[in-house]
């Protein structure tokens, strides 16, 4: 009952237009919160992305007086996200990202295991071989070198990189992610011809949900 009407409240918070107004509240509640939150990850996105954001602030209140516990989150997003855990980790690159971006303390001791996500070096490794999922952890990268652009500042390799994948969601997604680096020109042969592509990517502005098209996302770049 009390896992009920706790999933109730914090459901009914990020519902609301100024659901960040609550995130204080929502991350004083500590490890009551993490399992609310972590349930929302399989919501429409916009309530997966807010309850990432949420989730972030939590982990970070947690850092500040209960490091392990905190960590212990972070790894929990690095079990979904391995083979070994059977699971297909809907809403975890998106929470990762978040907590990265809002725990300096966090982002020290894991920042660098987020982008081998999308790195493929062809044998054991972390890369995210399921399309749909590598999306969001191109998403997932972009939002954490917005948020710590000298952490991340190696990564732009990797995710040009993105601009070839076998999926065309995740190039226009690498695309995005690439915007808040430094233009290199070696990129533009392999955005030019994304530039006609229709298919949609699902972005957050940090409130709500909107759609981009791959060509869109590749001529921001280009015109950047």
């Amino acid at each position: 009952m009390r896992m009920r009407s706790a999933k109730a409240l914090l459901q009914g918070y990020l519902e609301e237009e100024n659901w960040r107004d609550h995130l204080q509240a929502i991350a004083q509640g500590g490890m009551t919160s993490v399992g609310p939150l972590f349930s929302f990850l399989l919501k429409e996105p916009t309530l997966m992305h807010r309850s990432a954001v949420a989730l972030g602030a939590t982990c970070a209140q947690l850092a500040t007086h209960t490091m392990e516990r905190a960590r212990n989150v972070v790894r929990r997003y690095m079990w979904h996200l391995s083979e070994e855990s059977g699971n297909i980790g809907w809403g975890i690159p998106e929470a990762f990202a978040e907590t990265l971006a809002a725990s300096e303390l966090l982002s020290a001791e894991f920042g660098r295991i987020l982008v081998t996500y999308i790195i493929d070096l062809g044998r054991e490794d972390n890369y995210c071989d399921n399309a749909l999922l590598r999306r969001s952890c191109y998403w997932a990268c972009g939002r954490f070198a917005a948020a710590s652009p000298l952490q991340t500042r190696m990564w732009d390799k990797w995710l040009a990189l993105g601009l070839r994948d076998t999926d065309v969601i995740c190039r226009g997604m690498a695309a995005w992610a690439l915007s808040f680096y430094p233009f290199n020109p070696a990129w533009r042969q392999d955005l030019e011809p994304l530039c006609t592509r229709t298919e949609e990517c699902l972005l957050f502005d940090g409130d709500h949900v909107y759609t981009r098209s791959v060509g869109e996302l590749a001529a921001d770049l280009l015109a950047s």
